[in-house]
């Protein structure tokens, strides 16, 4: 066997120990699910930083006017008074009059990041002392809130956020959903069975106390970074606090409509991830063995070993797929198209290549350079 059937043959066995070892993980993450303790509710103050008009941004704002919480405040910003989902949210308003909802508009810039900008602005409004910063395309249950905010019970918590599993919006997105449910979420599955903890966050859900947001300097201090949702779980890490991951995981709504759209998002979304943790993502590589134990059995002209190891990969990974996709993520995208998971991984690697040969980023219209230690600069139009 040559140096190069060798290493696909140790990547393999290292994707067969992943698979198995993240459905290990999920059995333990799911399975010690904490009580829920219905006299903990502290006031909250939801903030939803919005640009844009998605086909159902009603429903995925409306699901968080309809908490069974008794106390929270949302507030929906904007930077740009012409957005097109504004109307949307006026609808919300009148809809949801009991509620105490907030519509801010605001073009201040802190930085490059404009989402950051967003939430800047419109924590000057928030009453309350914990914050639930939320992408405007994510929906929830009611039990939402009661759910999620449990951790912070413990003081020492001072981040929370959440797993997703993705709505398919379009045939494009379908093998996005499927990597985020059986890639994306065993990755940190095993990370977090690893390390007992993690030091990062996802902008599907990020709650967190102004104290720890004050002591790592407040949105300034991410305001030019491009994976803006690490730095709010990996700062406060940084001055003593920890970060919980929440057994509740949210929906989150795919929308590109084209293969291009998908591509261009999922790079960008890799890119946060390179520049973030790049020993992490370099590790991603040992994920894709349905891939490679297919170029060994070609390299190898399909010998017995080359079948053997075909074989337990291929069946590992679907398992693994069908128990952290279908069984805990509960991603019914994974669950209709399982058989999909090998172009899944292909499509998945081509991503992490691409991700690596340029540092240059598109995000809502405007051109970013990405610096080594990820921050965003904007390119200039010429």
């Amino acid at each position: 066997m040559n140096t190069i059937n060798l290493l696909l043959l140790i990547l393999c066995l290292v994707s067969v120990w992943f698979n198995c070892y993240a459905i290990y993980a999920a059995f333990c993450f799911f399975r010690n699910q904490q009580p829920i303790n219905t006299d903990f509710h502290p006031p909250i103050t939801i903030i939803k930083p919005v640009c844009g008009l998605d086909p159902n941004t009603y429903q995925n704002l409306a699901s968080f006017c309809q908490q069974n919480y008794p106390d929270y405040q949302i507030i929906f910003s904007f930077r740009d008074l012409d957005d097109p989902a504004i109307p949307t949210v006026k609808q919300i308003l009148h809809d949801f009059q009991h509620l105490d909802i907030e519509l801010v508009v605001c073009p201040r810039l802190i930085g490059s990041n404009l989402k950051m900008s967003n939430v800047a602005n419109a924590s000057e409004n928030a009453k309350h002392e914990i914050l639930f910063i939320v992408d405007s395309d994510i929906r929830v249950e009611r039990n939402y809130l009661q759910r999620v905010i449990q951790p912070l019970q413990d003081q020492k918590v001072g981040v929370i956020t959440c797993l997703y599993r993705s709505l398919v919006g379009h045939w494009t997105t379908i093998l996005t959903a499927i990597s985020t449910s059986t890639e994306f979420a065993a990755g940190v599955l095993v990370n977090h069975n690893l390390a007992k903890s993690i030091n990062y966050a996802f902008g599907q859900t990020i709650v967190i106390r102004k104290q720890a947001l004050t002591a790592i300097g407040g949105f300034e201090a991410i305001a030019d970074y491009l994976a803006d949702d690490f730095q709010l779980g990996y700062l406060p890490t940084e001055v003593g606090y920890k970060v919980v991951l929440s057994d509740y995981v949210v929906e989150h709504e795919l929308t590109a409509s084209t293969l291009t759209d998908a591509m261009a998002q999922k790079i960008r979304w890799a890119q946060c991830v390179r520049v973030s943790r790049p020993w992490g993502y370099c590790g991603l590589i040992f994920i894709y063995g349905t891939v490679i134990s297919t170029l060994l059995l070609i390299t190898t002209s399909a010998s017995n070993l080359s079948w053997i190891v075909f074989s337990i990969t291929w069946l590992t990974r679907f398992t693994m797929g069908w128990i952290v996709g279908v069984v805990s993520i509960q991603d019914q995208t994974t669950k209709k198209y399982l058989w999909l998971i090998p172009l899944s991984d292909l499509f998945a690697l081509i991503i992490w290549c691409c991700s690596f040969l340029s540092n240059k980023t598109k995000w809502r219209q405007e051109q970013f350079k990405l610096t080594k230690d990820g921050k965003l600069v904007v390119i200039a139009n010429t």
